[in-house]
């Protein structure tokens, strides 16, 4: 299930790209490439549909580079992981949790690219060790090499900064917090539009939060992931007085950032 276990995969125009080991959709004729994907992803395991996860996706993006996307978990205190797939993306998992032992976080949201018309699937490890899941069509395209939102000398100059905010939660024994982070997340598959030349991938591939000491979340990624990554959660407290992150990209950056935790929510 791990991003960074992965090898590197040639693109049509001859672009390096990091990716998971798995087959690029409809090789050798395939229709549908989750049956692949999941004997890839999950060693043979069987995933069953189910409701212990719902995933919250848009049917038609409106923007293919930032498409919001929420996995909802049933019961949070027995969900040991979530993986989000993308079937047809060049790089298919798009960020893959590992839940803290008491973190009970009740849904994750975060923006991806949607690179074609594709299906996508949360699936949840519980903690007896099965895997469910639940799809959702999404109609997109282009999201992979769409133009960065922002100049990349900017984008660069405010790499790893972050914000941290917190919301009101409909569930007083909850807290719901967000961490946005900046970086240009860039794929390999965008192009300068002054050399003409295709921009080096350069993405966020992990982030870890907690509570004082106590994990909330690890998160691995890829170029599937927006610019400007953010994470949108609910977990349940333990008492803890801060919230603190580190996130790193593939070329070796690490980034820190602590935070209060308000008194008020």
């Amino acid at each position: 299930m791990s991003v960074r276990t992965c090898k590197a995969v040639r693109w049509a125009a001859g672009v390096i790209l990091i990716g998971v080991a798995v087959t690029t959709a409809y090789a050798d004729g395939d229709i549908d490439p989750w049956p692949r994907l999941a004997q890839e992803i999950f060693h043979g395991r069987a995933v069953t549909n189910d409701a212990a996860v719902t995933l919250v996706a848009p049917q038609r993006a409106e923007d293919a580079a930032i498409v919001p996307m929420t996995m909802r978990f049933a019961d949070p205190a027995q969900v040991k992981s979530a993986t989000l797939v993308i079937d047809q993306n060049p790089m298919p998992v798009a960020a893959a949790f590992t839940f803290g032992a008491v973190s009970n976080v009740g849904f994750v949201e975060t923006h991806v690219r949607v690179n074609s018309v594709t299906s996508v699937h949360a699936v949840v490890e519980l903690r007896d060790a099965t895997l469910r899941a639940h799809v959702k069509f999404v109609n997109a395209s282009g999201g992979c090499s769409a133009p960065a939102v922002k100049d990349q000398d900017e984008a660069n100059a405010n790499i790893g900064k972050m914000k941290y905010r917190e919301f009101k939660s409909a569930d007083a024994s909850r807290r719901e917090a967000q961490i946005m982070i900046r970086h240009p997340n860039n794929s390999g598959m965008q192009m300068d539009p002054i050399s003409r030349g295709y921009i080096a991938a350069h993405y966020v591939d992990g982030v870890a939060v907690w509570q004082g000491e106590a994990l909330i979340f690890k998160m691995e990624g890829g170029i599937s992931l927006s610019e400007d990554p953010v994470f949108r959660f609910s977990y349940a407290p333990t008492g803890a007085k801060t919230v603190r992150v580190e996130a790193h990209d593939n070329l070796g950056g690490i980034y820190k950032e602590e935070w209060p935790i308000g008194e008020n929510f």
